[in-house]
């Protein structure tokens, strides 16, 4: 009975390390760091296509953070009304991560707004936090887009 207790014990053992060097390869998508919903009052990322048939206001979106050995990965999974998944994007957020304008506008909390410049098969996105909450916008400012893929960050 010890033996086998030993043997289970050892499988168990090579099991945890298998699934932790998994995760480290391939990366965490099911243990995200953070996830974020698009506000409803924000326009679809440019690599985000609706399905026929759908408008903006008949889908939601779920933005999930999460790190790898190549880097920031970034997933994005448009679900209908009914909670249904129909699409599944992954891209990469820039090695930086969170950013800041150098003269944030007034009015946001210290710290806000931050972006996040993400790309997603050679397209490239800014995402903006107004706040500390699991909400994240697509920002459309030419000041943002300017500042933030020249490389000037604060």
């Amino acid at each position: 009975m010890i033996k086998l207790i030993q043997r289970f014990n050892k499988h168990l053992l090579w099991g945890a390390a298998l699934t932790i060097s998994v995760c480290g390869i391939v990366g965490c998508e099911y243990f995200p760091e953070s996830a974020f919903e698009l506000s409803s009052d924000s326009r679809l990322p440019k690599w985000i296509t609706l399905p026929p048939g759908l408008t903006r206001a008949d889908v939601s979106i779920t933005m999930s953070l999460y790190d790898s050995l190549w880097g920031s990965d970034v997933k994005f999974v448009l679900q209908d009304k009914r909670g249904r998944r129909l699409k599944k994007i992954f891209g990469k957020q820039t090695p930086q991560g969170s950013l800041q304008l150098k003269h944030p506008p007034p009015g946001f909390d210290p710290g806000y707004p931050a972006y996040e410049v993400i790309t997603v098969n050679g397209i490239t996105d800014i995402v903006e936090f107004r706040k500390m909450e699991p909400i994240f916008y697509v920002t459309d400012d030419p000041a943002v887009r300017k500042e933030l893929l020249a490389g000037g960050t604060g």
